[in-house]
């Protein structure tokens, strides 16, 4: 299975990285996964479920550990490659948060 994880840590300084933003980047730079984006306001990482929970269980202890208040994240399982969907998924286009009535 695959998984995407999409997080963001809090709280947010637009001068420099915090050293929470630091850490939660590092942590999944270095975990071995696919299509990482980091970015100021977001970030996103997906890969083999193992590695993308290991890494999720360490940003969370490492960035709370460095000064995070908040971590907000989202995980979805997503499409192998294959060009078929995740199974049990018929959610459409809503999977991504895209579209969301809330």
């Amino acid at each position: 299975m695959r998984l995407r994880v999409e997080f963001t840590t809090e709280p947010f300084d637009l001068d420099e990285a915090p050293a929470h933003a630091v850490v939660a980047r590092e942590i999944v730079t270095g975990a071995e996964l696919d299509a990482v984006d980091v970015g100021p306001f977001g970030n996103t990482a997906e890969g083999d479920a193992d590695r993308v929970l290991n890494a999720v269980d360490a940003l969370l202890r490492r960035s709370l550990a460095a000064g995070a208040t908040r971590v907000s994240l989202q995980v979805n399982v997503v499409a192998d490659g294959d060009g078929g969907g995740a199974a049990g998924d018929d959610r459409g286009g809503a999977a991504d948060g895209e579209g969301d009535a809330t």
